[in-house]
């Protein structure tokens, strides 16, 4: 029986192969989260779905993944960039099927921050014919904002791996108010997050990974949110176990 991992009409729509058998020794199944994504599916509702973890626990391998079925490169951009430097992506992408819904938007967008410096070398040497930002010259966190303006214009189906990365307090608000936007006029967006203010968006599908697969969750039951809450409420408790 065929089990769609998100449906969204008329966005996009996934599931497992036919043929395909979670083998929990073969990576990247080995991840809880992975192994579930292949046994049981997924709905991905429509506006934002974020995925929340800690480090290794499978979200950004699933946004990967959800981004290369739907015919984006594995390092980033439109689905008409081909830019590629040292392929490292799993082959869940290959283990799962694909179908757009009929009317569904062309057009989207694969942000993916640990790869974003090569690519802005790949848009130079591949202009566009509109004027480009010289996103170079700019400090990291700029360079994000200039891809969210010239980017994230339409209501098309966006993937963004830990986008936060270069962002500051003020600047992720900005990327909440694009990513509002965006869905407000029909897009669809899939993030990979540790931050819990990203995470704090109104409205958005929250899914909360790790050694128990993926599981739904509210914003404030998040283990993220307790945590930073604790920290911030006494960072002493934490520095020193760690600081002489």
């Amino acid at each position: 029986m065929r089990r769609d991992i998100f449906r969204q009409p008329p966005v996009v729509a996934l599931s497992p192969r036919d043929d395909e058998v979670a083998d929990r020794r073969r990576w990247p199944a080995t991840i809880p989260a992975v192994a579930q994504l292949l046994e049981e599916g997924l709905t991905l509702d429509p506006g934002v779905t974020f995925l929340v973890g800690e480090n290794g626990s499978g979200k950004s391998t699933i946004v990967e993944a959800v981004a290369m079925a739907y015919g984006f490169s594995a390092e980033g951009g439109s689905a008409s960039a081909r830019h590629s430097t040292r392929p490292s992506e799993s082959d869940l992408s290959e283990r799962l099927r694909l179908q757009r819904g009929v009317g569904g938007p062309k057009w989207g967008y694969f942000l993916r921050a640990e790869t974003m410096h090569s690519f802005y070398t790949y848009l130079e040497e591949n202009p566009s014919d509109r004027p480009e930002p010289i996103f170079h010259e700019m400090s990291h966190g700029e360079s994000f904002l200039a891809i969210l303006d010239t980017r994230f214009d339409s209501p098309g189906f966006y993937c963004l791996d830990e986008p936060e990365a270069a962002l500051s307090f003020g600047s992720t608000l900005t990327l909440i108010a694009t990513l509002h936007r965006i869905t407000s006029e029909g897009g669809q967006v899939l993030c990979a997050t540790h931050s819990p203010i990203l995470a704090s968006l109104p409205g958005a599908k929250i899914i909360e990974v790790g050694e128990w697969g993926m599981r739904p969750s509210r914003w404030e039951d998040l283990e993220l949110v307790a945590q930073w809450r604790s920290y911030l409420a006494a960072p002493e408790r934490y520095l020193r176990h760690l600081i002489d």
